[in-house]
């Protein structure tokens, strides 16, 4: 059992640290929200360039697309280094599956566009298109890696896992026919 807790932490180590790849990726790949700032009276005010947009909903989307990939990514790696299985590295997958997504969340945050809007707003000036800040909105896209990592791990483990003996099997008796 020990040897078990002993993998298990490794790797919720391993797959939580995969969380700053999956970051980095996010803050890449997802598309940007166009923010256009405007002088009002002495105030800035910041608006969506375009209103009917669905790039914010995209930025969830790449989010929990590449949450699930590398969920599903995890599990095939940690089911083909141990095909044993056990309830220890189940937990260890969702637990770094769920660390890693919170990790990517904050790394894709920080790598993103400037979180102070009206700043950024100045510095780019009056009717400027620019991006705004990388913000996960559907906040459950962090069960996105957990989940498919489960699921996939216990779909293989249940079709390549070792099995366990039948207790209800009979033994093997000859193969002779039966004396008449």
């Amino acid at each position: 059992m020990r040897t078990e807790v002993r993998e298990a932490a490794v790797i919720t180590v391993g797959v939580a640290l995969a969380g700053v790849l999956l970051g980095v990726l996010w803050a890449w790949l997802a598309p940007r929200v166009p923010l256009v700032g405007d002088l009002v009276g002495k105030n800035w005010v910041v608006y969506l360039k375009d209103t009917e947009g669905e790039q914010a909903i995209a930025v969830d989307g790449t989010f929990t697309l590449l949450a699930l990939g590398f969920g599903l990514v995890s599990a095939l790696v940690v089911f083909l280094v141990r095909k044993r299985g056990g309830v220890p590295l189940v937990v260890a997958l969702v637990v770094g599956g769920l660390l890693g997504s919170l990790l990517a969340w904050r790394v894709g945050v920080w790598l993103g566009p400037t979180q102070d809007v009206i700043a950024h707003a100045k510095a780019v000036g009056k009717g400027v298109t620019f991006s705004a800040p990388l913000k996960l909105g559907a906040k459950g896209a962090l069960l996105a890696w957990p989940v498919a990592a489960l699921v996939v791990h216990l779909g293989l483990t249940g079709l390549f896992g070792p099995r366990d003996p039948d207790p209800y099997a009979t033994p093997y008796e000859s193969a002779a026919p039966p004396s008449a």
